[in-house]
């Protein structure tokens, strides 16, 4: 992703001896918003924590840049956990925690798809009329439509009942099942299941059941036969319990907010230092090795980087942070259920407003041929965050970012030449299948960004550029998804690679986890659960 400015107040910092001097009580490898929360939970309850940042800006697939006026989000602009009420709001509860808030503007709808045969479903933020629209659509399985949301509903109102804390910690399982313990055996029922087992126990019609598909795939990138029907319950409850909530001057805003929380509680994030190695003496973690040769000593280690970039191994980076050597066992077994998703073609379009239609939504999923959903640069997702917020772009202009899933396999082995005729190429098509949306949109570019899946591995440090683990077979649900802890003593995970998954408020669960999980080891935790 483009380059952006850090201001100096993000960046004020021990000098470099007095680091390698020291020695930290947490280190965390990456600034997404996984590592973030983890690393501002963690300093909140006392922690002396450094976070690495190999880039500029914190934030991850989770900030944003600037480019001639605009600001754009790298990733998804559809924010969930923005809620004001229950425990899913994980994201406002994080800022809280350090004493930040994210001023947000609610999005009236989720997004519109538009799908083959005409079929166009608009997610209403008022769940009776989403349920409304698609029954008038679907008037044979209004009871089975029904039957299946309403189950969504009850995943959501058992997560929704306990604060979500470190499934590894026993200390907290007995009180949050002391607390809500039909929450905890409901949650229990749907661990292993996957939302296509439900959808098809309520619903027969096939092309309902493709949109339940897309459904899935719009956030998971997988169909309905491999989405848990935890992160499932999540996301279609969420989107109209707590909505969608878009953060006032871009997504990058949350990453900042949590920097400036997390210094703000004594811990340190330092940019250009990227993390090569996490050092070992007799099996367990003791520090991390910088490019630059610095070593840096701490009691425990986290890692906000993918598993693959993470451990060493056949299928793995080929610079991971662990020798395969030293990886535990259980990552090889991780490694044959999970496989990296694709990565994206994604573009950053800067355009004159008049080209965007009175009335139009902020997000879009766009798909001509159901047989290509999984394709390459098959579905085209879309959002306009600008009609929202739009101070994002400059007077009379609006932001178009659009992305579809692409395979680093097809942008490996080029040549320059070759790899830029490819992304002009690829970009131009996009475009042209843009245009039966916001028909005259080639013609209203004013600015334009092309990023591919190596623009991801550059930038973002991924595996691939992927956008995260995919299951490689069929499996129960979430329950082989890995929690934090790691065989190796000392080394913690956090992230997309962990327990729950992907998607930023499914991140921020993973952080409030791991440094629930430190906390515990560290004798750092309260008695009393969080209200």
């Amino acid at each position: 992703m483009p380059l952006s400015t850090v201001s100096n107040s993000s960046i004020a910092l021990p000098a470099p001896d007095s680091l390698d001097q020291e020695l930290w009580d947490v280190i965390v490898i990456g600034s997404g918003l996984g590592g973030l929360v983890t690393a501002t939970q963690l300093a909140a309850k006392g922690a002396r924590v450094l976070v690495l940042e190999r880039y500029l800006i914190p934030g991850g697939s989770g900030g944003s840049f600037r480019r001639q006026g605009y600001t754009f989000d790298v990733g998804a602009s559809m924010i969930f956990g923005f809620g004001s009420q229950g425990h899913t709001n994980l994201l406002t509860r994080a800022l809280a925690d350090v004493g930040e808030h994210c001023v947000t503007i609610p999005d009236p709808t989720q997004l519109e798809y538009h799908l083959p045969g005409g079929l166009n479903v608009v997610v209403d933020r008022d769940y009776q009329s989403f349920v409304n629209h698609l029954t008038a659509l679907f008037p044979h399985e209004a009871e089975g439509i029904r039957a299946f949301y309403d189950t969504c509903w009850q995943v959501f109102r058992c997560l929704d009942a306990m604060p979500l804390l470190s499934l590894e910690d026993p200390s907290y399982l007995a009180k949050v099942f002391f607390r809500a313990p039909l929450a905890c055996l409901g949650l229990a029922r749907w661990l292993p299941v996957n939302v296509g087992d439900v959808a098809r126990r309520h619903i027969k019609d096939p092309d309902l059941l493709k949109f339940i598909d897309m459904e899935c795939f719009c956030w998971s990138v997988m169909p309905a036969d491999l989405t848990p029907m935890i992160n499932a319950g999540m996301v279609f409850s969420d989107r109209h319990a707590g909505g969608i909530n878009y953060p006032q001057g871009g997504v990058g805003v949350i990453a900042e907010k949590l920097v400036a929380g997390l210094q703000r509680h004594g811990g340190v994030i330092r940019y250009r230092s990227r993390v090569i190695k996490v050092l070992l003496e007799r099996g367990r973690v003791v520090g991390v090795r910088l490019a630059n040769g610095q070593e840096i000593r701490a009691q425990k280690v986290v890692s906000n980087a993918t598993r693959w970039d993470t451990f060493g191994g056949e299928g793995c980076s080929s610079t991971p942070l662990v020798a395969a050597e030293d990886t535990p066992a259980a990552e090889q077994t991780w490694r044959r259920r999970y496989k990296p998703s694709a990565s994206f073609l994604s573009l950053h379009l800067g355009v004159r407003a008049d080209v965007i239609p009175a009335g139009s939504h902020v997000h879009h999923l766009l798909l001509e041929d159901w047989a290509a959903m999984e394709a390459e640069q098959g579905t085209v997702f879309v959002s306009m965050p600008s009609l929202l917020d739009p101070s994002l772009a400059p007077a009379g202009h609006h932001i178009v970012h659009s992305f579809t899933p692409s395979a680093m396999d097809t942008w490996q082995g080029l040549s320059p030449q070759a790899y830029r005729s490819k992304k002009q190429a690829d970009a131009n098509r996009l475009i042209a299948r843009l245009e039966t949306l916001l028909p005259g949109l080639g013609a209203a570019i004013t600015h334009q960004e092309v990023g591919t899946p190596r623009s991801h591995r550059r930038f973002l440090g991924r595996f691939a550029g992927s956008y995260g683990p995919i299951p490689a077979l069929r499996l129960p649900g979430l329950l082989p998804m890995p929690f934090n802890r790691t065989g190796i003593e000392g080394l913690y995970c956090v992230g997309d690679s962990c327990f729950p998954g992907q998607g930023l408020n499914a991140v921020a669960f993973s952080g409030y986890a791991c440094a629930h999980l430190l906390g515990a080891d560290l004798g750092l935790n309260p008695w009393a659960l969080p209200d």
